[in-house]
């Protein structure tokens, strides 16, 4: 679809919209003057806001006075554009043109400004669109976050380290994830942990001469549980040993996926000292786990979770995805009830999102999903809150399917630090192994600087003198 323009700000705040009713389509900007052809929309913001839309062989076209800021301008368009497709199209989105990842970030930022309940519903209501249950989601998730920020100590920081690694890539991926499905595949990982213990060794030299305290460790992927049991070893053995962990107060470890946990790899994940574990059946459903390209079963699930209850993991936390390839509304719920019945301390749920990268990226059908993933979205709040659990973090992705979100429920007391931390962005994150983006927080003006190391582990082999060279660059940020 061919989008018109001419205006004084960019086109993502106008793609975000557009992806609320074409999320598979591709657009091409191109300036106002050129000649329209087929299906299009032009928009022009020079002495007046004017929309033009020409989709399904309906025309409609709005204008609107200018307002005082390009920032109200651009509100203003996004809306008459939302409001215009809606129209069109039937398709409304109860996070009306809030298409940012951190929704409950806005409402911490209001929250700081003095605004009260009332004011914030207004702002997201009139100026976003938001629908009341959406906004009271979002204001749940922050009251239950202001437990725990502003963060008193400025000399913190979390570390994260990725295990870009699993034993087969699920239909719906699109992580930063390498199959070792292969032996050549395994002769990679040992290479990997080679380097990542370098780096994690220059980020300990680095954090103890900045005088940086550690509070929260999360060890994700991937699947860090993919590595063989001396792997997993040789990593915490040496985070163990390079960092003080004794002031750390949550340590996370994603089991992750049933068919690579075992009695002798939880054993060791709990040695050295990981307090919080995250076992993922994703779904009870045989037959949409085969279908996404998972090698385990519920029954598999059932048995590592048992396995981690046993070794002594009182905290544990269960992802499930909303909107798997041939889940239904009755399948999830059966899902929904059969994980409150094991009491994890955390349940999040997840909002299927197709990427480029992921297989099932072609399969348009599962866009008309909407509906029943609005659904099963509407019944995992209700159950899982009704059961002692609270929203504690909340965050959106691009292309997810009916608009939805991923929520993080917990019970009180067992909220994920680490994950509240990086998604409102109030810490530094220091990020070690393939894929790992470093973000070093300036409360002072409330900024973030991110260091990138390479996505892939291949890249991030081959490259690693430029990895610790980028890392160096802590200590700039610091310094100054």
């Amino acid at each position: 679809m061919n989008i018109y323009m001419d205006c004084t700000f960019g086109k993502y705040e106008i793609e975000a919209v557009l992806k609320i009713f074409f999320p598979s389509e591709k657009f091409c900007f191109l300036p106002s003057d050129k000649d329209v052809t087929g299906s299009y929309i032009l928009i022009n913001i020079t002495n007046s806001i004017i929309i033009k839309v020409n989709v399904d062989n309906k025309t409609v076209e709005r204008h609107e006075n200018l307002r005082a800021t390009k920032k109200e301008n651009e509100l203003a368009a996004c809306r008459l554009l939302y409001e215009i497709l809606s129209e069109i199209t039937g398709t409304k989105s109860d996070w009306g043109i809030l298409t940012g990842i951190r929704p409950v970030k806005k409402i911490n930022q209001y929250l700081s400004d003095g605004l009260n309940f009332k004011q914030i519903q207004d702002k997201l209501s009139d100026e976003y669109l938001v629908s009341e249950d959406k906004f009271r989601l979002a204001y749940s998730t922050a009251e239950t976050q202001s437990k725990y920020i502003p963060i008193k100590e400025n000399n913190t920081f979390s570390l994260y380290i990725g295990i870009p690694f699993c034993p087969s890539r699920c239909s719906y991926c699109s992580f930063v994830s390498h199959s070792i499905a292969t032996k050549a595949a395994w002769k990679l990982t040992d290479e990997y942990v080679e380097k990542l213990l370098q780096e994690l060794t220059l980020t300990a030299k680095i954090t103890k001469d900045l005088g940086l305290k550690l509070t929260t460790i999360y060890i994700g992927g991937g699947t860090p549980t993919a590595l063989n049991p001396a792997q997993i070893s040789s990593i915490m053995e040496n985070i163990a040993k390079l960092f003080n962990i004794s002031d750390v107060f949550e340590y996370t470890v994603e089991a992750g996926r049933a068919d690579t946990i075992s009695e002798e790899k939880l054993r060791i994940i709990k040695t050295y000292g990981a307090s919080r574990i995250s076992i993922n059946p994703q779904t009870l459903n045989d037959d949409v786990l085969k279908k996404i390209g998972r090698n385990h079963t519920a029954h598999d699930f059932y048995d590592a979770y048992e396995k981690a209850v046993k070794i002594g993991f009182d905290n544990i936390n269960t992802d499930l995805i909303a909107g798997l390839p041939s889940d239904n509304i009755g399948s999830f719920i059966e899902t929904i009830d059969g994980i409150i019945d094991l009491n994890p301390k955390s349940i999040t749920i997840h909002t299927l999102t197709l990427k480029r990268a992921a297989k099932l990226s072609n399969f348009k059908e599962l866009y008309k999903q909407s509906e029943v993933i609005h659904s099963m979205s509407e019944y995992s709040f209700r159950k899982i809150t009704e059961n002692g659990y609270a929203p504690y973090y909340l965050y959106r992705q691009k292309n997810n399917i009916g608009n939805g979100e991923n929520v993080g429920y917990a019970k009180s007391g067992y909220e994920s630090l680490y994950n509240i931390y990086i998604m409102e962005e109030i810490q530094t994150i220091i990020a070690c192994g393939a894929g790992g983006s470093t973000k070093i927080y300036e409360p002072e003006n409330n900024k973030l600087t991110r260091i990138f190391n390479y996505k892939y582990p291949y890249e991030y082999v081959r490259g690693f003198d430029e990895v610790l060279k980028r890392k160096q660059k802590i200590y700039d940020f610091f310094r100054k």
